[in-house]
Formats: C-alpha cells, sequence, structure tokens
C-alpha cells in the first residue's frame, strides 16, 4: 500500500492532516453553535453554515489561478497564515449580538481566503509529484493514500471538539456558548504544528512546488496537446464537475440535518457494546487491527510479521480491557457522530486499495468516471436507509414540541448510513480529485483543481436545501430529495461515459 510512493506524499500529507484537524474541530459543533449563541433557526443556521463551505470550496479557484502563476508553495504558506488568523479571531468568544456576529463573518471570510490558497495548491503538488514517469502507475493509490490522511485528522475533531467545550465549562467556569469557543481555538494550534511539518520535510517535495509556467518540462508536454485535445479535456472536466456538486450537497449534509437528526431524533444515550462506537480509542484500536492485518498478510520477513501479530494482540488487548469496564450508559453528543466518517475512511481506505489493486491485475479495474457513478448510486443507498429509519417519525417541529416525549431511534441507523456514505466517498473524492490531476490540461492544472473545488462549493450551497426542509416536512420526504438528486446524477455519468473514459486513458 505505502510501497513505492514518492517520499513527498506523506510529508504534504501530513501537513495537511493537521490543517483537517482544526477545520474539523471547528465544523464538528459550527452548525450547533449557530444555532445556540445567535438564537438562529434552523434554515438561517443552515443558510450561514452552507455559505461558509461553499466559500471553502470556492476560493480554490482564485487560489489555483495565483498558483499557476506564482507558485504553489508560495500560495500554500500565505494560506496557513490568513487561515490562522482567521481561526484565532473565530476564538474570541464576544457573545451573540450583532457585533459578535458581524466579527464571526470577518473571521470565515479569513478562514475561507486562507482555505482556497492551501486547499487545492496542495492537492496540485501532489499531482505534480507523480509527473514523474517513475510514480506514473501510483497516482490513483497516492491520492487515497493523502485522503486517508485527511480524515485521520477529522477522526479526532468531534471529540476533541466536545471533550474541549466540555473541559472549559466544567473547569474553566466558562458558559456553554462561551465554551464552543474553545473548540475553534484548536484549528490555531493544527495550524501551527502543519506549518512545522511543511518546512521540515520541504526538501522532499520542493520541486512540486513551482508553478506549472515556469516549469520546461510541462511546457513541452503542453505542446503535445492540441486545441482540440485541450479542449476535450476541459469538457470532460466540467462535466464531472457538474456532477459532482449533487454529491456534496448530499454528502455534506453530516453537518447539518444528519446532525439535526443526532441532535433531535436519536437516542441521547449509549448502552453495552454499542457505547464503544463513541469512544474515538476504541475506533483507533480496529484501524490498528485493519492495517497490521493488511501489513501480516503483504509482510515479507518474519520481523514484520511479527511485529503486526504483536499490534494486532495489543489492539485487541485494549478493545476487550475497555470492554469489561463497561458500566451503564455513557452519553451521546450529536456532534460525536462526525467521527464516524473520517473512522470509516481511514479503515476501509486498505481495503478499497486491497480490491481496486486485485481488479487492476485482472484487467478489470472501473475507470475514474465510473468509480464516480458509482460513488453517487451508493450515495443514494445511504440516503434511503435514512428514509427507512424515519418512517413514523414526528416531523423536526412537532418533535420540538413533544420534548422528552418524542420518539428516538437507535443510534445504528446513524451508523450505518456514514458507513454507507463513506463508501460511495471513497469511490467518488480521491478518485475525482485524482481524475483531475490526471486530465487537466498541465497549463490549467491549478484552475482545473479550482473547478473542482467550485464545483464542491455549488454542491455545499445547496446543501442549506436541507436545513429549509427541516421543519413541518415528514423527515421521509427531506431524505428523498437527495435519493432522486443522487439517483439523477449517477444516470448522467453513465450517459457521458464513452466521452468521460475516452480523455482518461
Amino acid at each position: 500500500m505505502f510501497e513505492g510512493q514518492p517520499k513527498g506524499l506523506f510529508a504534504l500529507a501530513l501537513a495537511n492532516t493537521g490543517e483537517r484537524f482544526g477545520y474539523y474541530t471547528m465544523i464538528a459543533v459550527f452548525a450547533l453553535f449557530l444555532r445556540a449563541n445567535f438564537g438562529l433557526s434552523a434554515g438561517t443556521a443552515g443558510l450561514i453554515y452552507s455559505i461558509f463551505l461553499a466559500m471553502v470550496y470556492l476560493a480554490p479557484l482564485f487560489g489555483g489561478m495565483l498558483a499557476d502563476k506564482y507558485g504553489y508553495g508560495k500560495m500554500v504558506t500565505i494560506g496557513i497564515i490568513v487561515m490562522f488568523f482567521g481561526y484565532l479571531f473565530l476564538s474570541v468568544p464576544l457573545g451573540g449580538n450583532t457585533i459578535a456576529l458581524a466579527c464571526m463573518l470577518a473571521a470565515l471570510l479569513l478562514i475561507s481566503m486562507g482555505t482556497g490558497l492551501f486547499k487545492g495548491n496542495l492537492r496540485v503538488m501532489v499531482g505534480n509529484l507523480y509527473d514523474d514517469p517513475l510514480y506514473k502507475d501510483k497516482r490513483d493509490s497516492g491520492f487515497s493514500i493523502f485522503y486517508m490522511a485527511i480524515n485521520i485528522g477529522a477522526l479526532f475533531a468531534p471529540t476533541a471538539a466536545v471533550e474541549i467545550k466540555e473541559w472549559a465549562e466544567t473547569s474553566l467556569g466558562f458558559s456553554s456558548n462561551d465554551a464552543y469557543h474553545f473548540s475553534f481555538a484548536v484549528a490555531c494550534l493544527s495550524l501551527v504544528l502543519s506549518i512545522l511539518i511543511y518546512y521540515a520535510f520541504r526538501y522532499t517535495f520542493r520541486s512540486a512546488e513551482a508553478s506549472v509556467q515556469s516549469s520546461a518540462a510541462a511546457a513541452k508536454h503542453e505542446e503535445e496537446l492540441s486545441p482540440a485535445d485541450t479542449k476535450a479535456r476541459i469538457v470532460a472536466l466540467c462535466l464531472v464537475f457538474a456532477v459532482v456538486i449533487f454529491f456534496w450537497m448530499s454528502f455534506h449534509q453530516n453537518g447539518l440535518t444528519l446532525t439535526y437528526f443526532a441532535n433531535e431524533f436519536t437516542q441521547k444515550t449509549s448502552t453495552g457494546i454499542q457505547s464503544m462506537a463513541f469512544d474515538v480509542i476504541n475506533l483507533v484500536m480496529i484501524i490498528l487491527i485493519v492495517y497490521a492485518s493488511f501489513s501480516l498478510v503483504q509482510s515479507k520477513t518474519s520481523k514484520g510479521k511479527s511485529i503486526s501479530v504483536v499490534v494486532i494482540m495489543a489492539a485487541l488487548a485494549v478493545l476487550y480491557y475497555k470492554y469489561q469496564r463497561i458500566s451503564g450508559s455513557v452519553d451521546v453528543s450529536a456532534p460525536i457522530f462526525q467521527q464516524f466518517n473520517p473512522f470509516y475512511v481511514v479503515a476501509l481506505t486498505p481495503v478499497s486499495m486491497a480490491i481496486f489493486g486485485s481488479l487492476a491485475k485482472k484487467g478489470k479495474e472501473p475507470s475514474a468516471p465510473r468509480k464516480i457513478a458509482y460513488g453517487m448510486l451508493v450515495a443514494a443507498v445511504a440516503y434511503l436507509v435514512m428514509m427507512v429509519a424515519s418512517m413514523g417519525l414526528n416531523t423536526p417541529d412537532a418533535q420540538k414540541v413533544a420534548g422528552d416525549g418524542g420518539t428516538f431511534v437507535s443510534a445504528n441507523w446513524l451508523i450505518g448510513t456514514y458507513l454507507i456514505l463513506t463508501f460511495g466517498e471513497l469511490l467518488l473524492s480521491p478518485m475525482g480529485i485524482s481524475f483531475v490531476s490526471k486530465v487537466a490540461p498541465p497549463k490549467y492544472k491549478g484552475l482545473m483543481m479550482g473547478g473542482w473545488f467550485v464545483a464542491t462549493a455549488a454542491g455545499n450551497m445547496l446543501v442549506s436545501v436541507g436545513g429549509f426542509l427541516w421543519g413541518g416536512l415528514p423527515l421521509w420526504v427531506v431524505w428523498l430529495v437527495f435519493i432522486i438528486v443522487c439517483t439523477i446524477s449517477a444516470a448522467f455519468m453513465f450517459a457521458m461515459m464513452k466521452r468521460l473514459e475516452k480523455v482518461a486513458k
């Protein structure tokens, strides 16, 4: 899995892990913070949430344009600095008045601008590592590893957000609303870690920092593309961008309607073995077992196999110890459900790579566009599960009136939904980024990677649809909307498949 990859991949992945940890710590509680601190309705909070997400993903278009001209490494560094000040301003508790709201919006603007310079350009640098013929066949697996690293940061974020907020309340005496800002402050520290990693290991990827316009090799390659080929590639990418809009519209409900569902319709406590799922340490142990198992099978030395066995036994011992100490019930906070998606990504990435690696050896691996289409269908299945879970439940408005007398469902419905959504994400997101880095005409790499994030931004703007549907409508209607858009998008992808696969060859 990790063999044969360029060293720069791991440095860039770790730098991104730190930044993503801070971002997802903040985003885990952001929608709840908006409603609690400013007294906003579900729709208004959802609109602010989706606009922010859209800005975070729209800004890379402009960041890519600047990087194509001035260099990717320079823009990444500036982006980290700008983000740091944005998170720093957001971490200051100013209350819930109009001035505080304006300051929060200004902080969000800085975060989105910094992310625009950082996010897409770091991915372009990863793609540049694979322009070397030595690593050409490792591109898809490299982006899967990079995507996995992102989710390692995201895995710990919900627990960090909840625990730090509770610590600020209980130990420092801050009010519940002011305590949210301590969760936001974590992002400042994580960005410091990211910049330290970036510069400590910069020597491993320095060649990938330069803008494509200054690269003689890239310029030579660009001459080999005719205007017609360049146009065909750009059109194919735009078709993919149009489709992934609706995936992100559906997927990023994890921070909005799925969090609302966790907060309003899911049982607030968990007992027995199910309660172990809400302890991030247990999830880490499972991840260690998965990776050590793969190492055990793939290792070529007895020492490697022995180490793998020791890791597996140690992780199982920790899980057994934790199971024996289960007593009573544990409280389940709504944001904690957001840890399941990154957990599944990290745990399932080697499984996914093994499956597609095996198919590749047999010449049967689906193309990147086909994987994206499958990802859309899988996302539709995830919301079908939510639709089934919601049958017979109150509307959100009625549930609010009912209070503790309302109907609540098992946490397993959401845990299962996140599992299915993650399968869709693994098929679509890392493969989509790899597709862009492979197909984009060299002199437009930054711009086209920015286009991927513009599509994500458009999808994030549409996330607010879920917030506005959340109220008087039956819950099954809310989920049906996402089933329909994902299914139609998949059908469109399959209709365009020949054109997309032609440029991907």
